[in-house]
């Protein structure tokens, strides 16, 4: 099971970032294949729930970043149902190409999740989609991307999470430790970077454990959403006016 609470702040070795922008360099080019094959497609409908989400908490006026942005899935599911200003901002230079490659409507920026390079309180709404367990400190990161947020928006942090039922979890745990890593690697080529997917997310504090951490970095109105039975969750937290 995943880390709760106090217990879920890590502090990841100093070359992790390094380690994992080259981990994802080398399977840019087949990121989005593998995404929508391995989840049967799943991952698609989990974008539009995150935008439609925050639909009706923003006008279509707003200014919005996706952080670790990755390929621009996110990113641009949000411009279509939301509008306004999309900023997308990855680490990684091979995927954010593989972005800008897919639209012009959304402006993509190579940047470090833990040093945002946008002034404070930018955005009206600030999303992070399968990336906050990759950075070196999670509760760094829910700072940084608290102070971006305007008061009174909101972050939406969608991560693979923990299924609630015992038998769905024991046969979720059997795909994504066993099948999984070996179809990602037979189709990437790269077998450490599948293996290294469940391996974070079985390390990754669970919903509860989240929330936690998102309250502690000055989010308030903190909910969760199960996706697809646990495996995946969506949160949301409100920037309160000062840190709690």
């Amino acid at each position: 099971m995943g880390l709760t609470g106090a217990d879920a702040k890590t502090v990841k070795p100093p070359d992790h970032a390094a380690q994992v922008r080259d981990m994802f360099a080398r399977i840019a080019g087949r990121y989005d294949l593998l995404n929508h094959l391995l989840s049967a497609n799943t991952d698609k409908r989990w974008r539009r729930i995150v935008a439609r989400r925050l639909s009706s908490e923003i006008g279509p006026g707003s200014r919005l970043l996706d952080v670790a942005c990755g390929t621009g899935d996110l990113s641009i599911q949000m411009f279509e149902t939301i509008g306004g200003r999309v900023v997308g901002l990855d680490f990684c230079r091979p995927m954010l190409d593989i972005a800008r490659g897919k639209t012009d409507r959304v402006s993509f920026v190579e940047g470090d999740a833990l040093k945002l390079p946008f002034a404070d309180e930018t955005f009206d709404a600030v999303t992070i989609a399968f990336g906050l367990r990759n950075l070196a400190d999670t509760a760094e990161g829910l700072k940084e991307l608290r102070r971006v947020t305007k008061a009174g928006g909101w972050l939406a942090i969608l991560e693979f999470s923990k299924p609630k039922s015992r038998s769905f979890r024991r046969l979720y745990e059997f795909y994504f430790t066993r099948v999984l890593p070996r179809l990602g690697g037979l189709v990437s080529g790269s077998q450490s970077a599948y293996q290294y997917l469940p391996d974070s997310v079985m390390q990754f504090p669970d919903q509860a454990g989240l929330a936690a951490l998102m309250q502690d970095a000055g989010f308030v109105a903190v909910e969760w959403q199960n996706l697809t039975a646990g495996v995946a969750a969506l949160h949301l937290g409100q920037r309160a006016a000062e840190a709690q």
